[in-house]
């Protein structure tokens, strides 16, 4: 069970004196309730040279959000499209406005983001990576990635593979994702301030939110769960714009939700949402990083001479950053747009439709997108989307272990995150790195899906 129930009972252990009988009672209600998280058998064959390049980049794509989040004149031209027909992205700019315009009230910056692809192989060709976006909020499993290699390792050594189970990589996201919570706490200054952990009512993955927050308390530092409803009914901000939620100082907020329209279900979402940006506590992300992670933003980013505009004496950087993207394509009014529609009628199979959403299975394939742009090609709803080239990936077979589920060998298809992380503090970068890696693997049937929704698996890369 990747070590979720050891973990859970080690942590009621060490919060309360139970009797053997009681704890034994816990622990058998908890599995009756917890299952373990979907993993494949064995591990994924990865073309050594492309993880490398994935991981290599990572420094690059942090220092490019953060460059995007302080440049307000890109963001609103950017974004100017989408805001106009998407409510939700319109929300999220009116208070990255607001902020703008009152001032920020902090000026330490944590980002915590991953960055995913695939890899697009054609016939004959070599493989190539291929962005698929980057998650600037909610960035998730880096937790339970940290205990997937020993999973495998062990799985192969009973397989009689010792050779491939000493190639398993060591991986370990949530140690280095604490460190740069620890660090932009430690920045903030006060030993009294706590962290949140903001987070949905009902959280399905919250052993993997844990590892994190486990590795917080091994430096002492104390870590509490908040939702809107705690921030909006006991949240407040003193003289000094520091937030406090039942008393509590909150040094960090970390975002484990917020990130989609139904995360807001009143008014009181949204004054929770403000009232936290307008705070002197760190944000993780702010709302400018937010935005930094739409997939307008990725699509404009793909056009000639805008990675030069955030990297203008790196043409290293711009190089690594550009060879990563798959085709991107506008689908704002005018000429251009209008060929993207074309385009996208001519050959659906050939590509993806992008709406403004993070969580997964919200992309459109196939028959689909002509559905779509069809009933909005003439009206500027169409800008709410883009385009994007459908990669193609070489299937793999596998077993997916999930729960529930015949055991079965299918023909699989892996997608790569690549955690990083960095802290701002005014002008000054503390930390920049790659602090892990994440293998998601799903049956080729599926078109779109992560985990959470319940289509990929974890997986380990078994590189050559």
């Amino acid at each position: 069970m990747l070590g979720i129930c050891s973990a859970l009972g080690q942590r009621i252990s060490e919060r309360s004196l139970l009797s053997p009988s009681f704890f034994s009672h816990i622990l058998h209600l908890v599995f009756q309730v917890v299952s373990f998280a979907p993993f494949t058998l064995f591990p994924t064959p990865v073309p050594k040279a492309v993880f490398s390049q994935a991981l290599a980049v990572q420094t690059h794509y942090n220092t490019l959000v953060d460059k995007i989040s302080q440049d307000a004149d890109f963001l609103q031209e950017a974004l100017a499209s989408t805001i106009a027909v998407d409510d939700f992205t319109a929300r999220l700019f009116k208070i990255h406005q607001q902020i703008l315009k009152e001032g920020r009230s902090q000026s330490i910056v944590l980002g915590l983001n991953r960055s995913d692809y695939m890899l697009d192989q054609r016939e004959n060709d070599t493989p190539s990576l291929k962005q698929i976006e980057i998650n600037t909020i909610a960035a998730s499993f880096g937790g339970l990635s940290s205990r997937t290699p020993d999973v495998h390792r062990h799985i192969l050594k009973m397989a009689g593979k010792l050779e491939e189970s000493e190639r398993i990589l060591d991986n370990n996201p949530a140690a280095g994702l604490a460190r740069a919570i620890a660090k932009a706490w430690e920045l903030y200054g006060s030993e009294k301030a706590v962290v949140a952990f903001f987070v949905e009512d009902v959280q399905r993955n919250i052993f993997d939110q844990r590892f994190v927050e486990y590795e917080l308390w091994k430096r002492n530092i104390h870590v509490i769960r908040l939702r809107f409803e705690d921030v909006f009914k006991a949240g407040s901000l003193d003289q000094d714009k520091r937030l406090f939620v039942d008393g509590k100082e909150v040094a960090v907020v970390y975002f484990r939700n917020g990130y989609m329209p139904d995360n807001y279900t009143s008014e009181q979402s949204w004054d929770a949402r403000l009232l936290m940006e307008r705070s002197r506590a760190v944000k993780c992300p702010d709302i400018s990083t937010h935005l930094a992670g739409t997939k307008k933003v990725q699509q404009v980013l793909a056009r000639p001479g805008v990675l030069e505009r955030f990297f203008p004496d790196q043409p290293q950087a711009v190089q690594q950053i550009r060879a990563t993207f798959a085709g991107l394509y506008t689908l704002d009014m005018g000429p251009e747009g209008d060929k993207t529609v074309s385009m996208a009628l001519a050959a659906p199979e050939r590509f993806v439709l992008k709406p403004q959403r993070e969580g997964g299975g919200n992309n459109i394939y196939g028959s689909e997108i002509c559905q779509v742009l069809e009933e909005v090609k003439e009206s500027t709803e169409r800008t709410a989307y883009i385009l994007m080239d459908k990669i193609h990936p070489t299937p793999v077979r596998n077993y997916l272990m999930r729960q529930g589920s015949p055991l079965k060998i299918s023909n699989c298809l892996s997608e790569l995150g690549v955690f990083g992380a960095y802290v701002r503090q005014g002008k000054d970068m503390v930390t920049n790195e790659c602090v892990g890696h994440l293998l998601r693997t799903k049956s080729s049937e599926h078109s779109d899906g992560g985990v959470a929704a319940g289509v990929a698996v974890l997986d380990n890369p078994l590189l050559f």
